[in-house]
């Protein structure tokens, strides 16, 4: 139990380390590759790893993250900061490591269909805002259209 517990604390300071050495760059082109981003940002110091990071289609998401091999690259790189790559303005800060169990919370919307249905509560009757016998699109089952 606890070599596990050091193994992963061990694991934790190994990323943030490479956090340390790394920068985040927003506003990246679609068409972009890594090898045209590690050309941009050679200039600052030795590039290790470029991460553009796409969404669950394989598509670019347009940001990316850039791995140095030394800290002092990070300064450097920072300075490139709305520089231009592919007609696009860059926007380069360096990398914060991500804090587990930082996650926001987004309170719940309060869903205007779903009211308290309780007249003997003291209340009115809430009704649904369709007529009877309606139902909204996303509720109703899909049925096969071939044309």
């Amino acid at each position: 139990m606890l070599e596990d517990s050091a193994g992963s604390s061990a694991a934790q300071a190994e990323k943030e380390e490479a956090d340390s050495r790394s920068i985040y760059v927003g506003n990246v082109d679609y068409a972009c590759t890594p090898e045209e981003v590690q050309q941009h940002f050679q200039s600052c110091g030795t590039v290790n790893r470029v991460t553009i990071l796409t969404d669950k289609y394989g598509q670019p998401k347009g940001f990316a993250y850039v791995e140095f091999v030394e800290i002092e690259a990070v300064q450097n790189a920072v300075l490139l900061n709305e520089s231009e790559l592919h007609g696009r303005q860059l926007k380069v800060s360096a990398k914060r490591t991500n804090v587990p169990g930082m996650r926001q919370y987004r309170g719940r919307r309060p869903n205007p269909y779903f009211g308290t249905r309780r007249p003997f509560m003291g209340g009115p009757p809430v009704y649904a805002p369709y007529g009877y016998g309606r139902v909204p699109r996303f509720r109703r089952p899909m049925r096969f259209r071939p044309y």
